[in-house]
C-alpha cells in the first residue's frame, strides 16, 4: 500500500487539517479505515485518535482508491465536533464518565 496526499487544507476554525489522498494497493483488496488512519497519521506527524477518515472510494479497474481524512489537533476536539457514528467508525470512543455512587439512604 502507498499512500500519497494530494491535497491538505488548513481549517483553524475547527481546529483540523482536511486531508485528500489516494492510496495505490495493486494486487490487494482495498486497505481498511484503521490502515488508512494509521498512514494518514504517519504522513501528518499527528496521533492515530486524532485522525477520523470519512471516505475512501475504489476506482474501478485499478488498484487504486481514493479518500479523505480530518486530522484534529487533539482527540477531544475530535469527539466535540465530528459526528458519533463516524467517530465509532473509526474506533475513536470516549471515555465513559465515572459515575459516583450514592450513599445508601436508610
Amino acid at each position: 500500500m502507498k499512500m500519497e496526499i494530494t491535497q491538505k487544507k488548513e481549517n483553524p476554525l475547527y481546529k483540523r487539517v482536511e486531508v485528500y489522498f489516494t492510496i495505490n494497493h495493486d494486487g490487494e483488496s482495498t486497505p481498511g479505515r484503521n490502515a488508512v488512519a494509521e498512514a494518514v497519521a504517519k504522513e501528518c506527524k499527528s496521533k492515530r485518535d486524532c485522525v477520523v477518515v470519512d471516505t475512501i472510494e475504489s476506482v474501478y479497474g485499478k488498484g487504486m482508491s481514493k479518500g479523505y481524512a480530518k486530522v484534529y489537533e487533539s482527540k477531544e476536539i475530535a469527539l466535540e465536533h465530528e459526528r458519533e457514528y463516524l467517530l465509532k467508525r473509526n474506533g475513536i470512543e470516549a471515555k465513559a464518565p465515572e459515575t459516583a455512587e450514592a450513599p445508601a439512604e436508610e
